[in-house]
């Protein structure tokens, strides 16, 4: 997969669907990062839940594929699936405001100044209403580098309030990012 490398200065947003290896290439920045700079002053965000759907796993953190040094700020929501979990309109969206308030609590708890940030499911915590991706971004500007990843796929819903407000902070993140990577669905031959 070394055509799947991602540069380690500005910006790069890393999108597709399920089980499209967003997680991993991600994982592949840290460790070249790491592997380049060292792990002082670099933010890890794990923003992903962790859902098994029909047997797959869906989702799911950065150490499935690499290990994040102790000397790296590793802050990690434990995200709840909003679209997955959720039984009714009202029980998912409030499932996303949940997410929404302790991932603002990790925001809150990142070093200030990070030389480089590293953003696991960065739309989880963005898919309540009233969370601007703005505060985000601006978390991320302070780095050098900043690699994020994101959904975007229609498995998991389109027309639901969380799906909405998830489609609108993706499209102001690839507004924002330097470069967007998309991914391509993996299929089973």
């Amino acid at each position: 997969m070394s055509d799947l490398l991602i540069p380690l200065t500005g910006s790069t947003l890393i999108v597709g669907p399920s089980q499209a290896g967003k997680t991993r290439l991600t994982a592949r920045a840290l460790e070249a990062w790491i592997d380049r700079k060292g792990a002082a002053g670099v933010a890890v965000l794990e923003f992903a839940p962790e859902v098994e759907r029909d047997g797959t796993l869906l989702g799911g953190r950065l150490n499935r594929f690499t290990v994040v040094p102790d000397d790296a700020w590793h802050g990690i929501l434990d995200a709840h699936a909003p679209r997955t979990a959720g039984e009714t309109e009202a029980e998912t969206v409030a499932l996303a405001a949940d997410n929404a308030a302790r991932a603002t609590r990790l925001l809150d708890a990142a070093p200030d100044d990070p030389v480089a940030v590293f953003v696991n499911d960065a739309t989880i915590p963005l898919q309540a209403e009233g969370v601007a991706p703005h505060r985000l971004v601006a978390y991320c500007e302070q780095a050098s580098c900043a690699v994020l990843n994101a959904y975007e796929g229609e498995l998991l819903g389109t027309d639901d309030p969380v799906s909405q407000r998830e489609r609108e902070a993706l499209t102001t993140l690839r507004e924002w990012a330097d470069r967007t990577r998309s991914l391509p669905a993996v299929t089973n031959c």
